[in-house]
């Protein structure tokens, strides 16, 4: 059996043996989650079992990395920043390691191992990971971990990664609303949360995103709604009931859903209330008009009560809301009208919208615009909170993202630049959105990565769904929150030693990374500044 330690930067294909750098250890802070990979191939198929040995073991989890089929690797147009650029096999899952681990010889295989001291250990220490067959050890290799007696900053960036209920309900078979409805959710927000996502996309009423146009997605509305000829009232209990549970899980923002049809504002979305008879029936959606009366005196109604609701509960300064998602230049006139009545509805509340055309915070549509990354240039320096996203048309450019067929130092790199451009805000829209392109048809994401073809795997969800009712991450999300770590690193350092010094760091040993699209393509490279980091973190303790 052939075993090779690697960063958790490197991606082990089955079909040819890694070409990165072998590493033998690496620091990092008390409170953080750090990673390798034991990558392995044996001379016939065979069962092994995984275990670890040392003071460290207690603190760390194994998972068995697992392939899932690529059909789209990338659009047409991206760069040359890719692993590979066709149609096949990618490691991506991490499957919890539990008990014995069955593989076929001649093929390379990855076990993940992650490590959180949880605060408890600090120091220099070897943690070993050792493969058995029927009892008897078939390789073995060790790594020094010096974990530091400091901890990282707490994370200061707002990221919401959308979350979609609706897909929740779809792949398990459940009614929204129900027992299990809430189970789960429960669990796939702590599994958020656990990655650096703070922020949850709230159902006030069916997101009408990525929606075909005169179709629509489960309904998943959170505020029960009657109709009393031209007045209604509202039934808060299941968003009360969305806020608690998010807020048990770690959540700290939320961000109402679109109230607005996407680009464009040209719509209502899909709102259901309960008529005099006790039926249920739309009111709102397709056929309502950006200038119908009736929805903007709904949207009165509705937002004077919510208002109420988000005071009682003390959110005033954690709740985001949306208008149109993408509204290109020629919906300026629509949107501005439109925002104007939200911003109106909800005074001194934040309303942000992904958005890329300067003229719209220019002109005043926008207080909160989020630029995808590759248009951030346009806005830095100019706007007094800067936000960012990036989605499935940033693989032109070098701009960083997290496609399966990408390189992990792609994925991570983001985390460095958040802090350089000192971002306090990203978005993607991807955390579990198990739907073809317009959300004709849900998808089991271990069988379809691509949307349909219609995206590059790995742009729409982070996590897939288990069998019972979890959230499994993607090697992909571990190294995105990585990252996060990364600008945290940088946060912690600023604090112990100054802005100043984190100044120079930046001018003298991390002058190569310039922009979002301009920086060094070496996973080496980056692994060695957060040493440095970590290295100057620990002198200023």
């Amino acid at each position: 059996m052939e075993l090779i330690i690697l960063s958790s930067l490197e991606k082990v294909f089955f079909d040819e043996k890694p070409e990165g750098k072998s590493i033998s250890g690496f620091s990092m802070l008390k409170n953080e989650r750090s990673s390798f990979q034991a990558a392995f191939c044996c001379e016939k198929n065979t069962v092994l079992t995984v275990s670890l040995n040392g003071v460290l073991a207690p603190f760390a989890k194994t998972y068995f990395v697992k392939d899932v089929p690529v059909g789209t690797a990338c659009n047409k147009d991206a760069d040359d920043f890719f692993l590979r650029k066709t149609s096949g096999m990618y490691p991506d899952l991490l499957e919890p390691v539990d008990g014995k681990i069955s593989v076929e010889g001649g093929k390379w295989y990855s076990v993940w191992v992650e490590i959180s001291p949880e605060e408890k250990i600090t120091g220099e220490s070897e943690l070993k990971i050792i493969f058995s067959e029927s009892g008897k050890t078939v390789a073995e290799e060790a790594v020094t971990v010096d974990v530091i007696d400091c901890c990282l900053e707490k994370q200061s960036l707002i990221h919401t990664c959308w979350y979609h209920a609706d897909c929740i309900c779809n792949y398990y078979g459940v009614e929204a609303m129900s027992d299990e409805f809430w189970r789960i959710n429960k669990n796939f927000i702590k599994t958020a949360v656990e990655h650096g996502i703070n922020c949850i996309l709230t159902p006030v009423f069916t997101p009408p995103l990525d929606t075909k146009i005169g179709g629509e997605r489960r309904t998943v509305q959170l505020v029960g709604d009657k109709k009393h000829g031209k007045s209604y009232t509202f039934n808060f209990t299941n968003l009360q009931k969305w806020v608690d549970m998010c807020l048990d899980c770690g959540v700290e923002y939320f961000e109402i859903s679109h109230l607005f049809t996407q680009w464009g504002a040209k719509h209502a979305p899909k709102i259901v209330a309960t008529d005099c008879k006790g039926r249920q029936k739309k009111i709102f959606g397709w056929k309502t008009r950006t200038s119908s009366k009736k929805y903007d005196n709904f949207l009165l109604a509705f937002g004077a009560e919510l208002v109420d609701f988000i005071d009682k509960n003390g959110l005033r300064d954690k709740c985001f809301f949306h208008v149109s998602d993408e509204p290109a230049m020629k919906h300026l006139k629509i949107y501005k009208r439109r925002a104007a009545l939200i911003a109106d509805i909800f005074k001194g509340m934040r309303v942000i919208d992904a958005l890329s055309e300067y003229e719209f915070y220019e002109k005043g549509a926008v207080k909160l615009p989020v630029p995808c990354e590759d248009h951030i240039e346009d806005f830095a320096g100019k706007v007094p909170e800067l936000w960012t996203y990036y989605c499935c048309g940033q693989d032109k450019n070098y701009a960083p993202n997290r496609f399966m067929a990408m390189p992990s130092l792609r994925n991570r790199i983001l985390g460095m630049l958040l802090y350089k451009y000192d971002i306090k805000g990203f978005l993607q829209w991807g955390y579990n959105f198990y739907n073809l392109q317009y959300s004709v048809k849900d998808i089991d994401p271990y069988k379809i990565t691509d949307a349909g073809g219609s995206f590059p795997s790995g742009d729409s969800f982070v996590v897939y769904p288990s069998c019972k009712g979890e959230a499994l991450a993607s090697l992909r999300f571990k190294v995105f929150y990585d990252g996060f770590q990364d600008m945290m690193a940088l946060q912690t350092l600023e604090n112990k030693a100054g802005k100043a010094k984190v100044d120079e760091f930046m001018a003298n040993e991390v002058v190569k990374l310039k922009s979002f699209t301009d920086y060094p393509h070496d996973a080496e490279w980056l692994l060695e500044t957060r040493e440095k980091i970590n290295a100057l973190i620990k002198e200023n303790i």
